[in-house]
């Protein structure tokens, strides 16, 4: 093979996947996510950190959590699939609701006060593609919107508004979010760009770490690829304070092996140990589709839903004792999510179809612990039609961990969503009271108006004038999909009054928003297009 289409066809995925630690590569996340671009300004001044766990696939929340209260109703809709009542694990502090028999590690986390079960998590019109749905959870968006940026992308960027220019710097050294798997997701997509890097697997990871990487072959492509490994490595801002971080911590509590999900979150536990600045972590663990052969065949406890649920409890319960042993765990929140659940009866084939809400695990040693909810409703004849009621919107636990968990301003919550969202979310108690005391977080926008246009409704064109302090000045002008359509400005400026023009000629009619950052002030302003 030439060198030259060597490059063209091995490039663009070694630039994705640069060489990191032990099986894991890490890649800069895409800094157009609106997560990530939101986590990256760094001007609330807390080190505290989340860490969300993706269960990938759909997963099956009535049988993780069984409604013992409920009990003959869920062994009527599922009497191929149903867990025995007298083996349902008992939560502590909640009567009524257990956990699935394999989750011994989370039934701990609930007795030591450190885990919070949500019931029927979902939103209105749910989505059953695997892909769409991923999709919704990642943006925050509704069910008939495309946003193309993530929910945890738009708290980075606006924490830091300028990334990647400028970074590393002094006061953000590390990188903004990082995820363990071979792709960077939309939850850290920045408006502009992903604010988060990726490490593809652990092996990379500590080949990163110990100087080392996996071997190539004796051909003129292997003497390629160990040549773009090489660059990759070179150009790799992050790897040098990821490898000191993870070098910096030499002992770590006991994970359990041959467990995937673990593996990852070990090495989110020694890189927070290691002192990163880094305020989100994503891990991913698959295999939830469970259409078919869900339990064992002579056994509804075993099975292969069974095997998944036990590896997440245990993974998660020996993270939690990691921290503590690390003395970090007060820095650290966790959360697990799937892009929905399953139907309430089961199908013939022992298994169970897309569904609509679930429950959620948030961990850690600030959730204020317990149960957020009620058992699900049942009917008394469920039908294969027939969904989980949603109790609690998933926007309303991303917008709670924003701001009692990152300490924003409700009115910059608030901004981070999209239009006709923000009203509908509710301040859940999910979080210890006192978890930002001390914490003063970065002023919203003033009370000033600081960018209006005219005229307003417009034709064809309009005048936007805007107010800066000084410095850097961002204006972009965005649709109702949460999609960039221009950037006006994005210069220094010395402080002043200023017009731009936005000429929307080719533009469909309809509501357009002109967004107007200066520094941690941000203004959004509507703007209305006819005819």
């Amino acid at each position: 093979m030439k060198r030259k289409d060597f490059l063209l066809n091995a490039l663009p995925a070694a630039a994705l996947l640069p060489e990191v630690i032990n099986g894991y590569s890490v890649k800069a996340f895409d800094q157009q996510s609106p997560l990530v671009q939101a986590l990256m300004r760094g001007q609330t001044v807390t080190d505290h950190v989340l860490v969300i766990v993706q269960l990938s696939g759909g997963n099956d929340g009535l049988n993780m959590v069984i409604p013992v209260a409920d009990y003959s109703k869920y062994y009527n809709a599922r009497t191929n699939i149903a867990i025995p009542e007298n083996r349902v694990l008992p939560i502590a502090g909640v009567s009524g609701t257990g956990l699935h028999p394999s989750m011994t590690g989370l039934q701990t986390l609930f007795t030591e006060g450190k885990a919070k079960l949500v019931q029927a998590v979902g939103y209105p019109q749910p989505n059953f593609s695997h892909f769409r749905a991923t999709d919704i959870w990642m943006s925050a968006s509704n069910s008939n919107q495309e946003v193309y940026s993530g929910w945890a992308g738009r708290y980075l960027n606006y924490e830091f508004p300028d990334f990647p220019t400028g970074y590393p710097s002094t006061t953000m050294p590390d990188p903004l979010a990082i995820q363990i798997g071979s792709t960077t997701t939309l939850t850290t997509q920045g408006p502009t760009a992903n604010m988060g890097m990726s490490i593809t697997n652990p092996t990379n990871f500590y080949n990163l770490v110990n100087g080392t990487t996996d071997p190539v072959p004796s051909t003129p492509a292997g003497k390629e690829l160990k040549y773009i490994r090489q660059v990759n490595q070179q150009t790799q801002k992050y790897s040098t304070v990821i490898k000191n971080a993870a070098n910096s911590i030499t002992q770590q509590g006991t994970y359990p092996t041959g467990n995937s999900l673990a593996d990852q979150l070990k090495i989110v536990a020694r890189l927070i140990a290691g002192g990163l600045k880094t305020r989100v972590y994503m891990v991913s663990f698959g295999g939830f589709d469970t259409h078919s052969v869900q339990v064992g065949a002579t056994d509804t406890t075993t099975g292969n839903h069974a095997t998944l649920l036990q590896r997440v409890s245990d993974a998660i319960k020996a993270f939690q004792d990691d921290l503590k042993f690390q003395n970090v765990e007060d820095r650290v929140v966790g959360m697990t999510y799937s892009e929905f659940g399953r139907r309430i009866k089961s199908n013939s084939s022992t298994g169970t179809d897309h569904g609509a809400a679930a429950p959620m695990f948030l961990f850690g040693s600030n959730i204020e612990s317990g149960m957020l909810g009620v058992n699900p409703t049942i009917p008394a004849s469920a039908t294969v039609n027939d969904n989980i009621p949603m109790q609690y919107d998933f926007r309303s636990i991303y917008s709670t961990l924003l701001e009692k968990w990152f300490c924003l301003d409700k009115t910059v919550v608030d901004s981070l969503f999209p239009p006709n969202i923000n009203s509908q979310l509710q301040s859940l108690s999910i979080i210890k009271a006192g978890a930002c005391s001390g914490i003063t977080p970065p002023p919203p926008t003033s009370g000033d108006v600081l960018i209006t246009n005219s005229p307003n409704p417009f034709t064809s064109s309009t005048t936007i004038k805007f107010k800066t302090a000084g410095g850097h000045t961002f204006i972009q002008i965005i649709d109702t999909l949460g999609r960039v359509i221009k950037i006006l400005a994005d210069r220094e400026y010395t402080a002043g009054t200023y017009t731009l023009d936005f000429n929307s000629e080719g533009l469909p009619t309809g509501i357009y928003y002109a967004r107007f950052q200066n520094g941690v002030t941000q203004q959004v302003r509507a703007m209305m297009k006819v005819r």
